[in-house]
């Protein structure tokens, strides 16, 4: 099981939040389809990895490490890094050892892994380094705001950008928004109207999809479906 230790927003451009967690034994879980990607800083058994996981585009079974703690960094729409393309790791993950006492090799830099009071001043060197960057335009479109672009050229920037095209975006954040109400006590039927699916099998689908649950199962549901691991995101 997952003990989760707590999520907070990070007053960093770059950064949507950081949460901590520890596995008690193992298992597995559901792992969430998810529009942004992360970084996991994982210790088990005196061993240190960092895992950079990219989106997920449906629910898939994911193993629990046994015994572990967790801290993961969510990275804001819009943010990658120039020279690891994140459409290269959509539904993957890249894990990268610890070579030395407490550090990692990136990009030909030696990195110490940070903890919990440090991460925004690790960020803040990999944006100083170029090795983290921001498209303000990806953001842009995501709140709303008119853009001068085509809408080929907008595609374009969110495949290059986010891995993912700007419609399977928008149909998982409709999905995650769909859980929030469910969970909050809204009738499936209103969930449907408010989120703008076409009728109740539309939802069912889309939420057996992402999230591998029906809507009738995640209102029985006594825990809350979105684990920490499901990529509000996830180790």
């Amino acid at each position: 099981m997952i003990v989760d230790l707590g999520t907070q927003p990070l007053e960093s451009p770059f950064v949507q939040a950081i949460y901590q967690a520890r596995s008690v034994g193992g298992g597995s879980f559901t792992s969430n389809a998810t529009t942004q990607w992360e970084m996991v800083i994982t210790k088990q058994k005196g061993r240190i990895i960092l895992s950079i996981r990219g989106p997920e585009t449906k629910a898939s079974p994911s193993p629990i490490p046994r015994d572990a703690e967790f801290l993961g960094v969510i990275f804001k729409h819009g943010v990658f890094m120039p020279s690891l393309p994140v459409r290269k790791f959509v539904d993957k993950e890249i894990h990268i050892p610890e070579t030395v006492k407490n550090s990692f090799q990136l990009f030909g830099d030696t990195w110490k892994f940070p903890n919990f009071e440090n991460v925004d001043t690790f960020v803040s060197r990999l944006v100083r380094n170029d090795l983290l960057t921001h498209d303000q335009v990806v953001g842009d479109v995501l709140q709303g705001k008119p853009q001068d672009l085509s809408l080929r050229s907008v595609q374009r920037r969110f495949v290059q950008v986010t891995g993912l095209t700007y419609k399977t975006i928008q149909q998982i954040e409709r999905a995650k928004q769909a859980i929030a109400l469910l969970q909050n006590g809204v009738p499936i039927s209103e969930t449907t109207y408010q989120t703008g699916y076409f009728d109740q099998a539309h939802l069912t689908n889309s939420l057996r999809r992402f999230y591998g649950q029906t809507p009738a199962q995640i209102v029985q549901s006594v825990d809350p479906l979105v684990s920490f691991f499901s990529k509000t995101k996830s180790p």
